[in-house]
């Protein structure tokens, strides 16, 4: 279903248990990130009024999941560390180039946050699946869900503001660097990385 060319290698769940503290702060900065995505599409596109509309409601849903991260990581008796450098999206916008009308740049934006979506819903599946800390594994089972309806939902406005055949293109596209990227990746305790 998300089209991903590349899946985790399972033994990816194995450096997380090691250090469950680390994922989930790199989890709560994801969730904070993806926020600021959200804001940063309304402030950039207004005139888009659906879009608008839906990241209202997508900064409210990540901000609330953003709480339920760092209320984990109070529960378990941490404190938030600090904010870590995201290999796989520095990677990954490399991928189109700058520039280009606004529509383009809209697609481009749009077609990013599909991606980060969906890889982190499939980490999220896997994390469901066979963590053993059983609790975490049903919060990350939670959080899937809302990772596919954010992924369908980019990928969707992307096909609707953009030419739906070059959009597609593109996805593959994208969905191919990406792969590229993921072989590299999944060495560490961190939802992309």
């Amino acid at each position: 279903m998300l089209g991903l060319k590349l899946p985790t290698d399972p033994r990816w769940v194995n450096i997380v248990e090691k250090n469950i503290e680390e994922i989930l702060t790199d989890h709560a900065f994801c969730e904070q990130k993806a926020t600021s995505t959200a804001i940063s599409l309304i402030v950039s596109f207004p005139e888009y009024t659906e879009l608008v509309q839906e990241m209202t409601a997508l900064v409210k849903e990540e901000i609330s999941h953003f709480k339920m991260v760092h209320d984990k990581i109070i529960e378990r008796g941490w404190v938030l560390g600090r904010d870590r450098r995201d290999d796989y999206v520095i990677e990954l916008l490399k991928f189109f180039p700058k520039g280009g009308s606004r529509t383009t740049q809209l697609v481009h934006r749009l077609l990013y946050a599909a991606l980060i979506e969906a890889r982190s819903c499939e980490r999220f599946r896997l994390l469901s699946e066979t963590l053993k800390d059983k609790e975490l594994a049903a919060f990350y089972k939670n959080l899937m869900v809302s990772e596919a309806n954010h992924y369908t939902m980019f990928l969707g406005f992307a096909r609707q503001y953009g030419e739906k055949k070059e959009v597609d293109t593109k996805w593959q596209q994208l969905l191919e660097y990406e792969a590229k990227i993921m072989s590299d990746l999944g060495k560490k305790e961190t939802v992309h990385g």
